[in-house]
């Protein structure tokens, strides 16, 4: 039986080839990321692939002359494989106005790293004032011209409008990749799902697209073939937290006993919320998807927004309980969990904190600790 899943487990393990083969293959530009807030709808339309620029997982040593020692490993992780020109495909960066250690590391790269042109996303902090949408729409309008200059290309409605549907397609197939396993959580594994993720954010999106369909496919026929009993509803955990780029965590996880049905990262299930309508003037509409969709802790809309989803997501996903994934050093989401564990308390669904670096990950103490509380719930 072919494993469909093994060509984008090779990719993921390797999207720095991937995107060098990519390159050399299309004759296109490469554009990173750091942060689901950049507008890949408006960089794809560019003729660019739009490249998440997760951690590194060796060692760090000429990053942390340019970073103090207290900035999270995702930070000094993706500057390190910069600094030693792991990245050097790259024809550009961009840096959305997200956490404060993303933001200054914009400042540190651009006066030492050569890849390409930078350009600074200032998405607003706070998204729920009356000149929050305006605002978004006229830094897109600028990133949009900034961004044709960078690249010598047009990029027209019509170039927006077809991103934006591949895009959603996307996040479409995603979403049903959960709701498979959110029904029947062994169909795919959590390790499997985490690949799909990553890939979607490395890969061509037309071919990653044609890719998902046919193992959502076979997703399909799969739930076909499974007897009509119960449900088994034990042991039933959402992920939530800071994680990017933690390669074997849900294998972890997994091997506790612990069922994942659901995650709350922005390398998740967060990355597929939110469609962006397809309308004549599709600046305005892309920005109405970042505005509008469920915020991370670097960003402010409401104060029982993020608890009442996260809330809700463990309620629709008929979990036991949440384990926090936390980056060390990750200040937005160190301040955010104490409001949301009070709130999951509340709502009487357990919960624990695990801090972890993608680097240096204590593998046995984490194991450990998640079987106790799964022997809890």
């Amino acid at each position: 039986m072919i494993d469909l899943f093994q060509p984008l487990d090779d990719i993921v393990k390797s999207p720095h080839e991937y995107a060098r083969n990519w390159k050399a293959g299309t004759g296109r530009p490469v554009v990173g990321y750091m942060c689901s807030y950049a507008p890949e709808e408006i960089i794809h339309a560019a003729g660019a692939l739009p490249f998440r620029i997760f951690s590194g997982h060796g060692s760090i040593s000429r990053a942390d002359a340019h970073l103090q020692a207290y900035s999270c490993s995702l930070v000094r992780g993706a500057l390190e494989d910069a600094l030693d020109g792991n990245l050097n495909f790259l024809d550009g960066m961009v840096f959305p106005h997200t956490c404060d250690s993303i933001q200054r590391l914009s400042d540190i790269w651009r006066l030492n790293v050569p890849t390409g042109f930078l350009i600074d996303v200032s998405v607003p902090a706070v998204l729920n004032t009356p000149h929050a949408r305006d605002y978004l729409v006229t830094v897109l309008e600028d990133f949009k011209v900034m961004l044709e200059s960078r690249l010598d290309q047009s990029i027209t409605d019509e170039s927006l409008q077809t991103s934006a549907r591949l895009q959603n397609a996307i996040r479409d197939q995603l979403g049903q990749v959960y709701a498979l396993k959110q029904a029947h959580p062994d169909i795919i594994s959590g390790s499997q799902l985490q690949t799909l993720f990553q890939a979607s954010m490395i890969m061509d999106r037309a071919e990653y697209s044609e890719h998902l369909e046919r193992i959502l496919n076979d997703l399909n026929k799969r739930t076909g073939l499974l007897k009509p009993d119960s449900p088994d509803t034990s042991n039933r955990v959402i992920l939530s937290g800071s994680l990017c780029g933690f390669s074997n965590i849900y294998q972890i996880v997994e091997s506790t006993g612990a069922r994942i049905v659901g995650d709350d990262f922005c390398s998740g299930l967060r990355y597929t919320l939110g469609m962006v309508p397809i309308e004549p003037k599709m600046i305005p509409a892309i920005a109405s998807r970042y505005l509008d969709r469920v915020v991370c802790p670097a960003k402010h809309r409401g104060l029982t927004s993020r608890s009442d989803s996260l809330v809700q997501l463990a309620k629709k996903q008929q979990a036991n309980g949440v384990i926090f994934l936390l980056l060390k050093f990750c200040d937005p989401h160190a301040f955010d969990y104490p409001w949301l564990k009070s709130r999951l308390d509340a709502a009487g669904i357990p919960s624990m904190l695990a801090e972890i670096e993608d680097q240096a990950a204590s593998e046995g103490q984490l194991k450990t600790r998640i079987e106790a509380f799964v022997e809890m719930l």
